[in-house]
């Protein structure tokens, strides 16, 4: 959960704090969670089911979190198979960010699954859900504010361009 809402962290830190330098980060920490995923999904299927695949299957359908858990998995590996440059190229980029966006309902269903997972104390799957609610009303508020006028009253038209005299050293 914290590689994710690092990850979700980035886009809000780089326009508020202007922190352009963490864009690159962002497909680092992205794997990262998604490798830490794929450890925490061979701790359950190795030392708590022992690879009993028929008891794996049944306890995906009886337990609520585990099948949670599968489904976050699930929207995650796309977004893993596809964090290359080439992938970028391939998909165009406007296909890559769609198929990017399932991001959001993963981070919501990762803390549904923490928080079904710890039945009792909730206080840190709150917490969880408080950060990812933040971060994705965030991006909510960008998509819905109107897009702002150009400086000096000029709407609809395009801002002037400006020369850039560069400064000679004395």
């Amino acid at each position: 959960m914290n590689l994710l809402c690092l990850t979700l962290a980035v886009t809000p830190l780089r326009r508020l704090a202007g922190w352009h330098w963490l864009a690159p980060l962002r497909r680092l920490l992205g794997l990262f969670a998604f490798f830490y995923l794929v450890l925490h999904l061979i701790t359950y299927l190795w030392l708590d089911q022992f690879f009993d695949w028929p008891a794996i299957g049944k306890d995906i359908l009886k337990r609520p979190f585990i099948t949670i858990g599968m489904l976050v998995f699930v929207l995650l590996v796309p977004l893993a198979l596809t964090s290359t440059a080439s992938a970028v190229r391939r998909l165009g980029m406007q296909r890559w960010r769609q198929l990017h966006r399932l991001i959001y309902p993963a981070a919501l269903l990762a803390v549904l699954h923490y928080t079904w997972m710890v039945k009792l104390d909730v206080f840190w799957p709150a917490v969880y859900f408080g950060v990812v609610a933040a971060l994705l009303g965030f991006r909510l508020m960008e998509r819905l504010r109107p897009m702002r006028a150009p400086p000096g009253g000029t709407a609809g038209k395009a801002a002037p361009r400006r020369r850039i005299i560069p400064i000679q050293p004395r």
